[in-house]
């Protein structure tokens, strides 16, 4: 395959911040009169989308607007103050690296962890069959870009395997990574366990060993105290909202 490379984000910060600002009192749907913008990791896309359809059907007032990046990318947005009432990243490092005054000072709420697992095409063409395999030079690996979440997650696992891949890529976040693997172009990725889950029949999962595995905590920011932003937030607190997330292969914190 091709020579090592970093990939492209799938929402860059210029995007992100140009689908934001675009999100004016203007564009509310007709009845729904109370906003809440919420900005939340790649991995987040399938729970978030399932908690948003909750929030809006239980709220005929309420429109969710969700905008999914990778952790690094929401941070720096962040901290360049974009409009935001409610931020939710994949790692607690990620949050360390928040600007207090960009976010109010508010404070995180654990709300879900998250592990890792080997991801290969369907077929599982190079015959992965645990995180030893990647270390052939055979197997086209790619990853997370080492400054993201995921990537710092892989790091842990591969030096707890004493495994060093062939990397071919370097992705800005999870599901660009993911992809990957099922446009047939790696052989193997590391990804968590949501996303494989997310991905059904298209890819192949592989369980990494608990004593290989790493366990990541997932914060949640709220910069606002509105009805709409309570509204999400009561949502995804809720015994509901926890059976969306272990539903979807998330963790209780």
């Amino acid at each position: 395959m091709s020579a090592l490379r970093t990939g492209t984000a799938v929402l860059t910060a210029t995007t992100l911040a140009a689908g934001l600002s675009g999100c004016g009192d203007d564009d509310k749907p007709a009845g729904r009169t109370k906003v809440v913008t919420v900005l939340a990791a790649a991995s987040l896309t399938e729970a978030f989308g399932d908690i948003k359809k909750k929030v809006e059907a239980e709220h005929s007032d309420v429109e969710v607007r969700v905008s999914f990046a990778a952790s690094s990318t929401i941070v720096q947005q962040v901290n360049n103050h974009v409009d935001a009432d409610i931020v939710a990243l994949a790692d607690e490092k990620a949050g360390k690296t928040l600007k207090p005054d960009a976010i109010k000072g508010a404070k995180p709420t654990l709300f879900a962890t998250n592990q890792l697992m080997i991801a290969t095409p369907a077929d599982n063409p190079g015959k992965v069959a645990d995180l030893a395999s990647l270390q052939s030079g055979s197997i086209d690996t790619v990853l997370c870009a080492p400054q993201v979440p995921c990537g710092r997650a892989a790091k842990s696992v591969l030096d707890k395997g004493h495994v060093k891949p062939h990397v071919v890529s370097y992705e800005q976040d999870v599901k660009a990574t993911l992809s990957k693997v099922r446009l047939g172009e790696a052989d193997a990725a590391i990804v968590y366990v949501t996303d494989v889950a997310a991905a059904g029949k298209s890819v192949h999962g592989i369980t990494i060993k608990p004593d290989q595995n790493v366990t990541t905590r997932l914060p949640v920011y709220s910069l606002n105290n509105d009805e709409a932003t309570k509204a999400f937030l009561d949502a995804l607190n809720s015994s509901a909202g926890r059976k969306v997330l272990t539903d979807r292969g998330f963790g209780t914190p």
